[in-house]
Order: C-alpha cells, then structure tokens, then sequence
C-alpha cells in the first residue's frame, strides 16, 4: 500500500514553493540579477545547512524510516566546500559564518534528529528535490550573471554522481511512497517540509539588504514587483 507521500509533499508545500520564488531575492535571481557577494554568502548558509542536514541522515542511516532516502550520491557539502574554496580561497572557513536564520533551521534540523527522525525526511525532501529540478535553472542563470566557466562557483548544483536526473527523481519519489507510514506521519512530514521551505525563504530575506547595496534601490523595487506565478514549479513537476 502506497503512503502517496511524494504527491502529498508535492501538493501539501505548492504555496510555500510558491511564496518562496516571490522572495525579493529569489525574484532578482530568476530575473539574471545576481550579486557575487550575496550570492556567495547564500551558498555560505547553506553550506552549514547541508553540513547539519547531511551529518543526521548520517547518524540515521539505518532508521527505519529515513533509511528509504539515504542516497550519499545526493552530498552537497563536498561541492559547496568547492565554492567556498573558489569565492574566499584556501582560509574559507575563517572567512564565513552561520547568519542568525541558518543557525535556527541548522538547530531545527538537530532538534528533529534528536526527537523524531523521520521529519529529516521533510527537510531533505524540500533541499534536494528542488536542487535536482530549480536549482539546476539557478545555475545557468547565476554562470552568465557571474561570468563563470562550467560549474566554476556554482559547484553545489553539479549531481556528478547522477547521470539521469529525471529517472533519479522518479525513484526518490516511488522511496518516499513506498514508506510504511500512517496518515498522521504523512501529515508530520509535510508540515516538516513547510517549516524547511519558510527557513529558506527566511535566508533569501537575509540577503536583500546586502543585495540593494549592490544593485540599488530602485532596481530592486522595478524587480520585485508583481507576483511570481512559479516559475520553477513547472520544472519541479518533471
């Protein structure tokens, strides 16, 4: 019996994966706008964010639950360490910080672990779903915006270690549906992933300030206006 979760966590986080892409930050990104400071800064945060996420999946690799998504091939903390080399050089880790939204969801992530295992699945969902399908328009936009050779600076989207990305997507799903859960874990989990997705809109919101100084005010302004209907959404559905 299938626990229908991937379309549930699909249809249950479509206004959260909508509100996000209207983010000012995010809206600027998707219109080609995009600052090297902050954009190395976002992949900074979430180089934490994965270090945690990955660390507990980890630990968790053998629960019964989580074990259905331990897919090590899906790491993104060794590319982001390729980032951060290539934006702050060999001191990097001297040179960033946890901003104070990235610290609460890297605690968030730890709390869970802790607590109820199983809701990683809501957070590991919402990162890497979206890494395998939006993420991988970001990337073209961010390498022209940025001047940047191949995966130079945007290491964090190459899946080396996955060669068809749609046929990935499609077994990540039947491992999410295939999960032995009742309706109230189900439920759990799609409200896990709501509470990741506001902990990533929250970082793009970090980082306006950062980007009106670079670009300035009015450009920002002329940008952000009007709603964003998803324009990722089509590509997540792939």
């Amino acid at each position: 019996m299938s626990s229908n979760l991937a379309i549930k966590l699909r249809t249950g986080t479509q206004k959260s994966h909508t509100a996000a892409e209207n983010v000012g930050f995010m809206k600027c990104f998707l219109k080609g706008v995009v600052d090297r400071d902050c954009f190395a800064k976002f992949l900074g945060n979430l180089y934490y964010v994965y270090s945690k996420l990955e660390a507990e999946i980890e630990r968790h690799r053998h629960h019964p639950l989580v074990s259905a998504i331990y897919f090590p091939e899906l790491n993104r903390k060794p590319f982001l360490e390729k980032d951060m080399e290539f934006y702050y050089g060999n001191e990097w880790c001297t040179k960033i910080k946890a901003s104070a939204v990235t610290q609460h969801y890297i605690a968030r992530i730890g709390e869970v672990s802790v607590t109820a295992p199983e809701l990683l699945i809501g957070h590991a969902y919402t990162r890497y779903m979206g890494d395998l399908s939006g993420g991988q328009m970001l990337q073209k936009i961010a390498q022209p915006a940025l001047k940047l050779e191949g995966y130079q600076g945007t290491s964090f989207y190459n899946f080396e270690h996955i060669t068809d990305k749609k046929a990935f997507k499609q077994k990540y799903r039947q491992a999410l549906d295939s999960l032995p859960i009742d309706d109230a874990t189900v439920e759990r989990i799609v409200a896990e992933a709501n509470t990741a997705f506001r902990f990533n809109m929250q970082m793009a919101q970090e980082l306006e300030g950062n980007l009106i100084s670079a670009v300035g005010k009015v450009l920002f302004n002329t940008i952000i206006t009007g709603d964003n209907p998803g324009s990722t959404e089509a590509t997540t559905a792939s």
